[in-house]
């Protein structure tokens, strides 16, 4: 989970998130030259790493980049390391690739952009594939191809198809490829960028890298579905009480996250409304995270085992109350991915209850002892928290019931469908 681990002799080594693996991938293949690696200029490409990863890195001179399953992918070669936060930097620097595999579905359709352009005829209409083709978006195909076989190129990395899946989008994909005489399906892990300006750049860049002509066409992905993608994309997103939903408090201790999380929990079971789990910060510290610390990197690792967690519930369509500190953007954020990845529903709740009332509410005087120099990285004292700009709800406790502050909950997740 996001750590370094040394190994006599070797390079540090370093699990990234999804988004940063689509993007070691497209690196490996050659699909974003002549970017070459991490923090260049002329690419959105960036690597953020805990502080602490950051600083073997740079006693290695170089990171070891590696899968899930801890295979090899890739050695950075760190050129510097520029600070993002007090415990989080950027590492600059190319790559280079080493033979490990990632493992997925689809994997044959994965290729380099050169193998693409060799085995096709530049007459070949190029598609970008982002969401399921409609029926207006086929018929468009067919209309700008003519007899010309078709190129689909699909977008499947993390926050990229719209509506579906990245494996739904590939199963949609090739239901559509097979109502032509003759195409092709090539799939690239192009992820979101955070800014649309980048992403739409980022996009046209890697998909021209694909296409083997001048022609690519863009479908609007609008308008009704044919009905074989049309079940294909309904068995990959089921919607309402049948989606898998991760709503996740984050806030000072003593916000008063675990309580809202325990009553919402209630509210739930003791109307039948689904199947439900909660996972608190004090009781995943005590059995699923027993033996890390409150450093600022195994902090990070407690809260992506929470959002591992959480994902692989609601993988299946149950609900989950997550309730930790959760002090940083960025771990955050790759709760909320893991849950997309999954196809489930994500409800980042802010309790912005202030410091002071934090303090005053203290029932352990943690606050305290954290003052006095006798409890280090307290978040709120002694390590920052910070405050996310993403969330879906932000609410301030003070001179509010427990009653009112559900009802507010309940009333976001009632308009979206997560509960009835």
């Amino acid at each position: 989970m996001s750590r370094v681990q040394t190994a006599p002799g070797s390079l540090p080594q370093y699990l990234p998130g999804t988004r940063e693996l689509d993007d070691v991938e497209l690196l490996r293949m050659g699909a974003l030259a002549p970017t070459q690696g991490f923090g260049e200029a002329e690419r959105p490409v960036t690597l953020e790493v805990p502080a602490a990863v950051a600083m073997r890195a740079q006693e290695a001179g170089a990171l070891e980049l590696v899968d899930p399953e801890g295979v090899p992918l890739a050695v950075l070669i760190l050129d510097r390391a520029e600070p993002v936060s007090d415990d989080v930097m950027s590492l600059i620097g190319p790559i280079r690739a080493l033979p490990g595999i990632i493992r997925r579905p689809f994997s044959e359709l994965y290729a380099p952009p050169s193998e693409t352009k060799a085995s096709l005829d530049r007459a070949v209409l190029s598609v970008a594939v982002a969401a399921p083709l409609t029926v207006s978006d086929l018929d468009d195909i067919r209309r700008r191809a003519g007899s010309a076989p078709v190129l689909f190129i699909v977008m499947a990395g993390i926050g990229t198809p719209v509506g579906v899946s990245a494996h739904g989008l590939i199963r949609a994909t090739l239901v559509a490829a097979e109502s032509f005489k003759e195409s092709h399906v090539v799939v690239v892990p192009i992820a979101a960028r955070r800014e649309s300006e980048d992403d739409a750049e980022f996009r046209a860049t890697v998909v021209a890298a694909y296409a083997p002509g001048p022609e690519i066409l863009w479908p609007a992905g609008v308008g009704e579905l044919p009905n074989d993608i049309a079940v294909v994309v309904e068995r990959d997103r089921p919607s309402g009480l049948d989606q898998g939903l991760v709503v996740f408090l984050t806030g000072l201790s003593g916000s008063g996250k675990s309580t809202l999380a325990e009553a919402l929990r209630d509210h739930v079971l003791e109307n039948g409304i689904r199947t439900i789990s909660l996972l608190d910060g004090d009781r995943v510290r005590r059995n699923l995270s027993a033996g890390l610390t409150f450093s600022p990197e195994d902090r990070e690792t407690n809260i992506e085992r929470i959002g591992w967690v959480a994902a692989e519930i609601s993988r299946h369509g149950g609900m989950v109350i997550c309730s930790p500190i959760a002090p940083f953007d960025r771990t955050r954020r790759r709760a909320r991915e893991m849950a997309q990845e999954v196809g489930s529903a994500f409800v980042l709740i802010h309790v912005a209850t202030p410091l002071e009332e934090c303090e005053r509410r203290d029932r352990k005087g943690l606050y305290a002892k954290a003052r006095r120099g006798e409890i280090e990285q307290f978040t709120g004292i002694s390590s920052p928290y910070e405050v996310p700009g993403d969330a879906d709800l932000r609410i301030d406790t003070v001179g509010r019931s427990v009653g009112e502050v559900l009802t507010a909950i309940l009333d976001l997740l009632k308009s979206r469908g997560h509960l009835a």
